[in-house]
């Protein structure tokens, strides 16, 4: 189990006793269990690349099996297993060879080269991976699911890393009642759609709320939201009820990865005073005595992006508050109308780029120089930026024409609806040695 818990980031000072919640089980049901209908089988992904444009196609055609593997982890974001490379973290593939969507597709990311479990996914390219799985599957004559048809009809993200889930959410439970049976006549609201960036799921542990606005009361019955798939009846959430206590106690075991470079004490001992007289008040203190506030900043003094505020409606909340995720409204907690968005907390900042909740400033530097944020910015390597502490990127003045579509969600165009990088602009508060001193302090944390 010691060997589970050290892959999975958990701490083995995490252990349980019998019979309690286990963290270690709950890493082994996301990988190992499928609480979704099977996307696509072996067969299928050995052969997307058949369908890749050229020169990809040709030097997929000229690579061993192993590095037309890896060709296709890198261009949909996917990233191997930290006990097991070969597999992917994203997805439970069955003995049958049948790949089955999990929680890791947004929440399994990699950083310096290595898979970390619970890090954001800022690569998955969820349209990506759906559209070119379809056209594999027509080109192989196999029968097609209603995931394959998915991205025609509903936006999936169009950047990688970023995904719709907020409305993905608000869709499905929009044809269920409170105690999540299939309604007939329910259809989709109105729905404002637009991206989202993962959160850590190492920050899971400091919470009471989950989500940026901070609306919804935790607990094990959320986690299951995303598995309400038309094949899911009520009774299905019910019977994995316990499957998710475990993944609850997973979650809340998790740590943020270390900085993985040497560290300049000094300067980072200068800029621990920095953040605790300019950002602690939000953000919380750490090491021996910390504390985390939790507090929902109202949008008018945030100014970030408000489309993820004005997407769900106080209706909606409700819909989720009375519903046996949120055991028909006993538990408290539920902010019905957050009037702006919760504070995170910032252990594993440095990992954690792209940053604020849409992912659209790059690095932790542009963070704190806000006039300085890039328009448009593109992916240049996977590379981690260790100078300004995130993606590296190159700024560009203009979206570059005659793109894939694939290439296209590399590419961050801020002055799109819900993309825009303005706001959190306290740091303007700050002289370049402060800020300076600020980032050597973050990559403690």
């Amino acid at each position: 189990m010691l060997i589970v818990l050290l892959v999975a980031g958990l701490s083995p000072g995490n252990l349980l006793s019998a019979g309690e919640p286990d963290p270690a089980a709950g890493y082994d049901h996301l990988i190992n269990k499928t609480y979704l209908p099977p996307y696509f089988d072996q067969e299928t992904f050995d052969s997307l690349w058949k369908i890749w444009p050229e020169p990809l196609k040709s030097q997929a055609a000229r690579a061993t099996p192993d590095e037309r593997r890896q060709m296709a982890f890198d261009r949909y974001g996917l990233t191997g297993r930290p006990e097991d490379p070969t597999k992917p973290l994203q997805y439970v593939v069955d003995q049958r060879g049948n790949w089955t969507l999990n929680c890791f597709s947004c929440h399994g990311g990699e950083i310096d080269g290595k898979p970390v479990p619970g890090l954001p996914n800022n690569r998955f390219d969820f349209a990506g991976i759906t559209d070119e799985v379809r056209l594999a599957k027509v080109m192989l004559g196999k029968r097609l699911v209603s995931t394959d048809y998915s991205s025609l009809v509903f936006p999936m993200g169009d950047n990688k890393g970023t995904t719709n889930a907020v409305n993905f959410g608000v869709a499905l439970i929009s044809l269920r009642d409170k105690d999540l049976n299939f309604v007939p006549t329910a259809s989709f609201p109105k729905m404002l759609h637009h991206d989202m960036d993962a959160p850590p799921w190492w920050h899971f542990g400091q919470k009471e709320n989950l989500y940026i606005d901070g609306f919804a009361p935790k607990g094990h019955r959320a986690l299951l939201q995303f598995t309400m798939v038309r094949s899911n009846d009520a009774d299905s959430f019910r019977q994995r009820e316990e499957d998710f206590r475990d993944v609850y106690a997973y979650l809340s075991s998790l740590e943020p990865p270390k900085y993985s470079r040497e560290i300049d004490t000094q300067k980072a001992e200068a800029g621990r005073i920095v953040f605790n007289n300019h950002c602690s008040e939000c953000h919380g203190t750490y090491g021996e005595e910390a504390s985390y506030p939790e507090r929902i900043i109202p949008i008018e003094e945030i100014k970030t992006d408000r489309a993820r505020l004005d997407a769900l409606s106080p209706e909606h909340r409700e819909v989720y508050g009375q519903s046996w995720f949120n055991q028909y409204g006993e538990r408290e907690g539920l902010i019905a109308d957050p009037k702006g968005y919760a504070a995170p907390p910032l252990n594993g900042v440095w990992a954690s780029a792209p940053y604020l909740h849409n992912g659209s400033v790059p690095t932790l530097w542009h963070l704190l120089h806000p006039e300085q944020r890039p328009k448009i910015w593109r992916w240049s390597s996977k590379a981690y930026d260790h100078q300004r502490m995130g993606i590296s990127v190159e700024a560009l003045d203009v979206v570059p024409k005659g793109l894939s579509a694939i290439d296209r969600r590399e590419v961050f165009d801020t002055s799109r609806f819900g993309k825009s990088a303005a706001g959190h602009d306290f740091p303007a508060a700050l002289d370049e040695e402060e800020k300076d001193d600020l980032l050597e302090y973050l990559k403690t944390l």
